[in-house]
């Protein structure tokens, strides 16, 4: 079930190992070129469940019974792949900082020529697979199809709303909000349980506390602030080009079994909490999987941010700060605000576009986090709009987010909080 979220792969591959396939569009989305692929490869279209048949779908999926879910299917079917290429898997899920912190895992196994998905596309190395694509579970066995026979010595998966039990180690970023799924039968929190389905978990510590301490046997946990977690900062000098830290290793444990207790010192670009938070992920992934402290520090060195997250430019004498994210949340807004409020001659530019991702953003908290900032703000496009009304107030408001920048560009320093997909932005 579920043809928009990678049912469609999904019905191909086990098409190859069962006579009869039946596929539900549920949502109604297929498209005449995915329809005619799979009538062409046999596949059934029908209307509703078949009463003989096991039922497939999302986790997210509202339906009375489902047999195994999308992440289950996907596990099952690519264990033969994880056999034979014998690479270490991560997989990485949460509800936010999921591609920064695939983007930062891959420099630091940079030497190992990683297999990536992510929602900044597949890579084999430097090699782009492909651009457009989304991080449904399916879109792994894509990602490894597309691959084909690469010398990639490891495999780094971001993944949608859990795991698929194949991963060697599997991440939790955060639970930075726990969002209704299924029609508000189901919670962001427990889908993202699948998760500890993985050999061994590296969890934030405040969401493995509130909601996950039952897998306490095989997770190694990480925060910036609480010295309770296996990884956890002290020392940190946030800055805006570059941040150090010395991080406090306590108890983490290997694959092989070895308990780590050190410490060491990085530098890496991590202009605020939430950003040292994805960096913090993915050092307990790369510490958990073996890697030497040196190689990390290294990585995290040449780690600069990744366009359609955070970046950051001069242009003219203007900084210009760019959180471009699909997934935008009220607490990386906060983090953000307190970041520039330090700066000179700042400017926000917020806004962005609805239904880009399955959840929207708590726009009652983000208008009471506005109304307590005294920052100068100029909204723009349709959640810059409504984020104004809300307020109640007169102010600058664009619909197109470079008009929006020209004006800005008489600051000296620019924040730019857009919800957008970063291709989509650019090609406008």
């Amino acid at each position: 079930m579920d043809l928009t979220h990678g049912g469609v792969t999904i019905a191909l591959e086990l098409k190859r190992e069962s006579d009869r396939v039946l596929a539900w569009d549920i949502y109604g989305t297929l498209g005449e070129d995915d329809l005619k692929l799979l009538t062409d490869n046999g596949i059934e279209l029908v209307t509703g469940p078949d009463t003989g048949s096991p039922v497939i779908a999302p986790v997210h999926c509202p339906l009375e019974r489902t047999d195994m879910t999308h992440h289950e299917i996907t596990g099952r079917l690519l264990e033969s792949w994880k056999r034979s290429a014998k690479i270490p898997l991560v997989e990485v899920t949460g509800v936010k900082g999921k591609t920064s912190t695939v983007w930062i895992l891959r420099e630091i196994l940079r030497d190992l020529q990683p297999l990536i998905l992510s929602s900044l596309g597949s890579y084999a190395g430097d090699d782009l697979l492909k651009r457009d694509i989304s991080i449904t579970p399916a879109n792994m066995i894509e990602t490894v199809r597309l691959a084909g026979e690469c010398d990639c010595r490891t495999a780094i998966f971001e993944v949608s709303l859990g795991g698929t039990g194949l991963a060697d180690v599997g991440v939790l970023t955060n639970i930075a909000e726990d969002y209704p799924i299924r029609q508000g039968t189901s919670s962001a929190s427990r889908a993202k349980s699948q998760i500890f389905r993985s050999r061994r978990v590296c969890c934030e510590y405040g969401a493995f506390r509130r909601y996950y301490d039952r897998f306490w046997d095989i997770t190694n946990t990480f925060s910036v602030t609480d010295d309770r977690a296996c990884v956890h900062a002290s020392d940190v000098e946030y800055g805006l080009e570059s941040t150090s830290a010395t991080l406090i290793i306590d108890g983490l444990e290997t694959l092989k079994g070895d308990v780590i207790e050190t410490e060491f010192s990085v530098e890496t670009f991590a202009p605020a909490e939430h950003h040292l938070q994805n960096v913090l992920a993915g050092v307990s992934a790369a510490l958990t999987l073996g890697k030497d402290p040196k190689r990390i520090q290294e990585g995290l060195r040449n780690f600069r941010g990744i366009p359609g997250r955070t970046s950051i430019r001069e242009f003219n004498g203007t900084t210009i700060i760019e959180e471009i994210n699909p997934g935008l949340n009220v607490r990386a807004v906060e983090y953000s605000l307190e970041m520039v409020e330090k700066l000179t001659d700042p400017v926000v530019i917020i806004g962005g576009r609805y239904g880009v991702t399955c959840e929207e953003i708590d726009e009652e908290r983000l208008i009471r986090t506005l109304k307590g900032s005294d920052l100068q703000f100029i909204f723009v496009d349709e959640l810059g709009y409504s984020l104004m009304k809300g307020m109640g107030i007169d102010a600058v408001y664009f619909r197109r987010p470079e008009d929006a920048l020209r004006i800005a560009m008489k600051h000296d320093t620019v924040l730019m909080i857009y919800r957008s997909v970063y291709g989509d932005l650019t090609r406008r």
